[in-house]
């Protein structure tokens, strides 16, 4: 008999909502396998146990009481210290931050609340959320449980990491630049970045973000199974009016014809042997779900990637580059040098014609999108990267870049994408990435369910030494 901590979160809210195991159980569960296994990644760097037991306690009184307590019903979450969480330091990996405490939840954490999440902790990201590893000077360094070698991907790494260990169900993440999409490869999972204004955003804890952020950054979940993906999402996207951004669109399923465009290479890319045979597979599944895979080009990349490097460079003029030499993390300073480098001159002009050039390419990407409603590509070009590899040297970093290319420019054009595990290859994850059309999450999880029950589906992984 399973665990109640290998439980996908749909079966684990099943069980509660019939009250077969209670919230309070499954809270308890959960909390012991942190207290096993956490000590050896560092997945979870805020403990919120109590905050945890009170939450499940109360759900099980709602249901002895006859109400419903959400579609979420006492499934473990653990929350990103990039984002506010009433009573805990929203840190995002600095020790500048280390006592901002949050004084009300932002709007995805309320959302998770509401639909009967319970928090069991906060997860790690690298100092500034800036990298596709994980490691800080304040929370210190996270392994991936599959293989200690490797990256457990970055930002939302220790969302992963907590995720593919069995130390919550489902794991909330932040994707600017890919960093739901890569932890959710690196530690051999699912992660959806979804449309921007999807999911209601804002941290009263800080400024409002800079334009960049604005259009191109969102929160998603990360999840070892397609109902997962399908069941946090539907929970982090209520309406919440305190983000002018939010869009209010609806989440049914629409239809659409299954027409994918496959691009093993786009652009030029040097795409690993492993990962081209996982997309090849991928068609293979799809293509016997009923779907038409047709081999073919897609619109701009390299130019999108660009665009998000000015935006995002740009922003860091106000405030963040000052913020990076106070902190004085090593990582982070040599990997902001090497960023900055690779977007060149930022001034008003490039800024206005990047935001120009975003509306041209965001509509040829709509079109394709139209014709082809699925784009299936690379993740990454290789294999999880090593423990950090980026910051070895300027080479390393600008392998590191390249190969992270459509994690870079999908969010430019405000498009959803989403990783999915298809097994293993080498002793590290693999897996492949759907993009669909603006607010078409629904073709992302209908698409993903069909490699899923074509091909793999995430276990929980017990921590591995060696690579």
């Amino acid at each position: 008999m399973a665990e109640l901590w290998e439980l996908s979160a749909a079966e684990i809210a099943k069980k509660v909502r019939e009250a077969s195991v209670s919230a309070a159980e499954v809270a308890r569960a959960h909390l012991a396998r942190i207290d096993a296994i956490n000590p050896a990644i560092n997945a979870i760097v805020q403990d919120c146990r109590d905050e945890a037991l009170a939450n499940a306690a109360a759900i099980d009184a709602a249901i002895a009481r006859g109400e419903d307590p959400g579609p979420l019903a006492g499934m473990p979450v653990t929350i990103k210290v990039n984002v506010d969480q009433k009573g805990y330091a929203t840190t995002n990996g600095l020790k500048l931050l280390k006592h901002a405490i949050a004084q009300q939840d932002s709007p995805v954490v309320a959302n998770i609340r509401r639909a009967g999440g319970v928090i069991v902790g906060r997860t790690n990201t690298p100092a500034f959320s800036l990298r596709w590893f994980t490691t800080n000077d304040l929370h210190g360094q996270t392994l991936n449980p599959r293989n200690a070698a490797i990256t457990p991907g970055g930002s939302s790494g220790g969302a992963a990491a907590a995720v593919a260990a069995g130390m919550c169900a489902i794991g909330h993440g932040t994707d600017i630049a890919g960093s739901i999409r890569y932890p959710a490869y690196a530690c051999g999972l699912h992660g959806l970045r979804p449309t921007p204004g999807r999911i209601p955003a804002w941290n009263a804890s800080a400024p409002d973000r800079f334009i960049g952020a604005q259009i191109m950054a969102v929160s998603g979940p990360i999840a070892r199974s397609m109902d997962d993906i399908e069941l946090a999402l539907r929970a982090m996207s209520a309406p919440d009016l305190r983000d002018p951004w939010f869009a209010p669109v609806p989440l049914d399923p629409a239809p659409f014809e299954k027409r994918a465009a496959l691009a093993p290479a786009p652009e030029g890319m040097a795409v690993s042997a492993e990962i081209r045979a996982a997309l090849a597979q991928a068609a293979r599944i799809l293509e016997d779900a009923g779907w038409t895979v047709e081999e073919t080009p897609p619109p701009p990349i390299r130019e999108a990637a660009r665009i998000n490097a000015t935006l995002w460079m740009a922003e860091t003029r106000f405030g963040a580059e000052e913020m990076i030499e106070r902190e004085g993390e090593r990582d982070s300073q040599f990997v902001f040098r090497l960023m900055r480098e690779d977007a060149g001159p930022i001034d008003l002009d490039s800024v206005m014609e990047a935001l120009q050039r975003r509306a041209t390419l965001a509509r040829q990407w709509e079109l394709f999108l139209q014709r082809h409603t699925l784009l299936i590509c690379p993740v990454s070009a290789t294999l999880p990267f090593d423990q950090q590899q980026d910051v070895r040297s300027d080479r390393d970093f600008a392998d590191v870049l390249e190969a992270q290319l459509l994690q870079r420019a999908l969010p430019a054009l405000g498009l959803p994408a989403m990783s999915v595990a298809t097994g293993m290859a080498a002793g590290r994850p693999v897996g492949v990435q759907l993009v669909a059309g603006r607010f078409r999450e629904d073709i992302l999880i209908a698409a993903g369910r069909a490699l899923e029950a074509g091909g793999h589906r995430p276990a929980v992984a017990e921590p591995v030494a060696t690579g």
